[in-house]
């Protein structure tokens, strides 16, 4: 018997957003808290977007071995006992070091749990993302796309917003910060292993969930070649590497920005106005993007919305240049970061879309990893330099240097017009969208 998609698609999304937030975000911020300098931070991790980028290269391994349903429940359990080290790791910290704000074992340690967590959620990602193509029909998946976004980008907002805000509030309360964000990793690894208990008692088992029947070289090799053999690769891959370049320097220096001391030309923001900011605010306005974007994807098309999708993205890059001159109070600060969330949301559904789109046929799980990997290069290029380029120039300079490059996605927009496999398949989700309009 066929299990409603509602009893699992949203729990599935909401587990696969938070690792991503709080390895390549959270932790971040948890850097910075403890004093280390903007270069380390964003060199440093800027290489934990790593796994996404390589995952490309073992998503055929997921193919080719189990199925996508015990990958992802597995893939939940590692992820609780990974949270859980780092948190340990941390109290370790605070117990031994509690004024060594500069402790370098803490930092490599902390940093390869980050680290092993990015594979793990990397695999995440693949199993989830192919569960979700093979346990849902192709009228589902087009229902889908807009909830499944929303529930992702509730994780990443829960988890850089409320739960930093918790971190903020315990530290008001007169907690040892160290061990406030303890907290954080103990609660997160409790629902990890929550997650694995429901879904391994919920999830159905598609007929489709199977090993694919070829030797592990061969799916590898079919798997890469069905998706490098696209009409139009090249405008497929330079639309998902560059969509987002301008943000990727963006993304790890402003969470620095915001919650950096004013005598460093940041804002000063505490932990807990971070938090709430990003928790209340974000959370409706990438809400109301998404759904927005989602109803406007499907009712006029990805090639009719992308170029005010694009705008959305790109031009409230411009606020973090008015922030830095002129330090406005936090009503001012938490409009701006609603708007920019706003045309996130909207945007992001683009490029989502866009990848569901060019992952299809047999290896579609596998095509699917390798679109994301490229899209995780192109933010980890950039995110990694952010933090000397910002050192240079001064946070002012840096947002106007940012805000020009992010032009670029305008260059690579009219690329998406010249690719036919966009209009292929949506033709045929338009097709099957009318035929069961039609039945009903």
């Amino acid at each position: 018997m066929k299990k409603n998609p509602w009893l699992y698609t949203p729990t599935l999304y909401l587990a696969e957003g938070f690792p991503y937030v709080i390895i390549n975000t959270v932790s971040v911020l948890l850097y910075g808290a403890l004093g280390y300098a903007n270069e380390q931070i964003t060199f440093w991790t800027g290489w934990l977007y790593l796994p996404w980028v390589l995952k490309m290269f073992w998503s055929p391994l997921l193919d080719a071995h189990s199925t996508k349903r015990t990958w992802l429940i597995g893939a939940q359990t590692a992820m609780s006992a990974i949270f859980l080290l780092i948190a340990a790791v941390i109290c370790w910290h605070a117990f031994a070091h509690a004024h060594a704000t500069q402790n370098l074992t803490f930092f490599t340690l902390s940093l390869f749990g980050f680290l092993l967590g990015a594979f793990v959620s990397a695999t995440l990602d693949i199993a989830t993302d192919g569960y979700y193509l093979l346990a849902l029909s192709l009228r589902e998946q087009g229902y889908f796309v807009g909830i499944r976004t929303f529930f992702y980008r509730v994780a990443m907002i829960l988890g850089s917003g409320i739960l930093v805000s918790m971190v903020g509030f315990l530290e008001k309360e007169g907690v040892f910060s160290p061990y406030s964000w303890v907290a954080f990793f103990g609660v997160m690894a409790i629902f990890f292993a929550l997650c694995a208990v429901y879904h391994n008692a919920f999830l159905p088992f598609p007929a489709e969930d199977k090993p694919v029947e070829h030797t592990q070289g061969q799916a590898w090799k079919e798997s890469f070649q069905e998706y490098f053999s696209q009409k139009n690769i090249l405008y497929i891959l330079l639309f998902i590497l560059l969509y987002r370049f301008g943000e990727g320097l963006l993304e790890k220096i402003v969470p620095l920005f915001l919650t950096k001391p004013i005598e460093e030309g940041a804002m000063g923001i505490s932990m807990q106005s971070y938090g709430l900011i990003k928790g209340t605010y974000g959370i409706g306005a990438i809400i109301l993007g998404n759904l927005l974007g989602g109803w406007l994807l499907g009712k006029f098309g990805f090639k009719k919305c992308i170029w005010p999708f694009a705008l959305a993205l790109v031009l409230p890059n411009i606020f973090y240049v008015y922030l830095a001159a002129a330090k406005p109070g936090l009503a001012m600060v938490g409009l701006l970061i609603t708007l920019e969330n706003f045309g996130y949301g909207l945007a992001m559904m683009a490029l989502t879309v866009f990848i569901m789109y060019i992952s299809q046929g047999q290896y579609k799980t596998s095509h699917y990893a390798i679109s994301t990997g490229i899209m995780a290069l192109g933010m980890m290029i950039p995110s990694m330099l952010s933090g000397k380029l910002q050192a240079w120039l001064g946070y002012q300079n840096f947002f106007w240097t940012a805000f020009g490059i992010s032009l670029i996605t305008f260059a690579i927009v009219p690329l998406a017009f010249k690719i036919k496999t966009l209009d292929e398949t949506e033709a045929k989700f338009n097709q099957n969208k009318h035929a069961v309009e039609d039945a009903q």
